[in-house]
């Protein structure tokens, strides 16, 4: 059955109320961020060249497990590693070498729009939004269960948003399709509904196989063959090990010249230790190992060196974000991968928090602030993770869409134009006056300064007369406004039907399953 799209939800949700709200103002849309601000490096060479001493010797000496996949080890073994059962042992440097001598610094993920494709790599940012929860929230309906119809809105959500980039994968989790088909759907989605560059699904090489499928049919087998249209993430299962389900994801797109973010995932005193040298050390040496088994499979695939390492509470073991030591640690791990000379990829909004409230704003301002400085190419759930990941907020997508629109002006720099420095200006004005009616202030008032979305600058009293809203109440009208504006981008007719007609015959070979 085809994807199709309601505005309201079956049963009564999100019911939206349009009339009386103001329009914004249309913001044209980079497809994605030229920064032109410094990183933070917060390691010196000598720092640096001893965390690559530890990993190199994490590789050599206790080495790293690739469970149920023996193409991986004969992959290792004809390159020169040391196999023992499903664990490999690595020279010191030897994946080094492989990933420098064909992964690419920098490249093209072409999107259905061409004028949507992304630079990956280089002084580029991708912001992408977030990833994999199985819960949805709302301050009309509160938390519940993700749903396809969900899945459906938050494309069409994120392709409003001017200030992303990315379609963003499993936006949620829609539980009411069956967990062994629900790919098929989500894919056949983002396609429908946005005309962004699109994840792959990640678990499993069955799953990733149809995403290369549905992407062949899209643009054509020789342009998937020669080009990025593919962004995947294939996690570790920390400490040094990667399952066959992660492993074959990561063979179907490496072989079909697609995007692997190789990404160690860890929460910090339990899947690392709890230091951030030593989280470093282990999550370069997973990395390492992963990206340089995309070259092996195919030289030249584009490959990222991903982190997601996040601290823990020490009293009920649950992950905790926006901390000092997971941004020390996406610093220099960033830092890593531009001396490794391939692009970075790391989180972004992240926060432990339940509700779009004060804690969600700082712990997920922390977090893609620090990933912003430390240079990152692709910044994962960028906006809408609410409770450890487990959920996706509407209105915390909307209030984190601000930030990010505010970040992209940070990293535009300073405006050294003559414009800019203003001389005339000052001259005009002279001592003791005001700049309020110069004609430079009337000539670039407009454009002068970043816009929120979210906030309110009003005095007190304007403020009540508009109902004394805050943040996340203003964030709920902005998205029942964004879907009601929405409108499909185009898409060949012929395409979609041969994407649905697939679809269909795949979700029809196999029975449902719930794993």
């Amino acid at each position: 059955m085809a994807v199709t799209a309601t505005r309201e939800h079956s049963a009564g949700r999100r019911k939206r109320r349009t009339r009386g709200q103001p329009r914004a103002a249309v913001t044209p849309r980079p497809p994605y961020i030229k920064r032109k601000i410094a990183t933070y490096d917060i390691l010196s060479e000598e720092g640096l060249c001893l965390i690559e001493k530890n990993a190199d010797h994490i590789l050599r000496d206790i080495g790293m497990e690739f469970h149920n996949d023996p193409e991986i080890l004969s992959y290792f073994r004809g390159a020169g590693a040391d196999i023992d059962g499903e664990r490999v042992h690595f020279e010191p440097g030897m994946c080094r070498q492989i990933i420098q001598a064909t992964a690419p610094r920098q490249f093209t993920q072409h999107a259905r729009n061409p004028e949507n494709n992304v630079e990956i790599g280089g002084d580029n940012i991708v912001l992408s939004p977030v990833y994999g929860p199985p819960f949805v929230h709302d301050l009309d309906q509160g938390r519940c269960y993700a749903t396809l119809e969900d899945f459906i809105n938050l494309n069409k959500l994120h392709q409003m948003i001017p200030h992303l980039h990315h379609c963003g994968g499993i936006v949620c989790e829609p539980v009411d399709v069956p967990v062994n088909k629900r790919h098929l759907d989500m894919m056949l989605a983002h396609i429908t509904y946005g005309d962004r560059a699109l994840f792959g699904a990640l678990i499993g090489s069955a799953r990733a196989q149809d995403s290369v499928a549905m992407v062949k049919l899209l643009f054509g087998d020789d342009f998937v063959d020669r080009n990025t249209v593919l962004y995947g993430v294939s996690n570790t299962n920390a400490p040094l090990v990667m399952d066959d389900a992660m492993s074959g994801s990561l063979k179907v797109y490496a072989r079909n010249n697609q995007a692997v973010a190789c990404t160690p995932w860890m929460i910090t005193g339990a899947m690392s230790p709890c230091t951030e040298a030593g989280t470093l050390a282990q999550l370069l040496a997973e990395a390492l190992a992963t990206c340089a088994l995309t070259q092996l499979i195919r030289p030249g695939a584009p490959c990222l060196m991903g982190s997601f390492a996040s601290s823990m509470s020490m009293q009920s073991g649950a992950p905790t974000f926006g901390t000092p030591e997971a941004a020390k640690t996406v610093l220099a791990a960033g830092q890593l991968a531009r001396r490794l000379g391939i692009p970075f990829h790391t989180i972004g909004s992240a926060t432990s928090s339940k509700l779009p409230d004060s804690q969600a704003q700082q712990e997920g301002s922390m977090t893609l602030i620090m990933a912003v400085l430390a240079g990152a190419n692709f910044i994962n759930h960028a906006t809408g993770w609410l409770e450890g990941g487990l959920c996706t907020g509407f209105e915390k997508t909307v209030i984190d869409a601000d930030l990010c629109g505010k970040l992209i002006e940070f990293c535009r720099g300073i405006d050294l134009s003559a414009n800019a420095q203003a001389m005339e200006a000052i001259a005009e004005v002279g001592p003791g006056s005001h700049f309020l009616s110069s004609e430079h202030t009337l000539n670039n008032f407009e454009t002068a300064y970043y816009r929120s979305s979210t906030g309110d600058a009003n005095s007190l009293e304007q403020w009540q007369s508009e109902g004394s809203l805050q943040t996340a109440q203003r964030a709920n009208k902005i998205w029942k406004r964004l879907l009601a504006e929405y409108r499909q981008p185009p898409l060949d007719p012929a395409r979609l039907e041969a994407l649905q007609d697939y679809v269909e015959r795949r979700k029809a070979s196999m029975p449902d399953r719930s794993y």
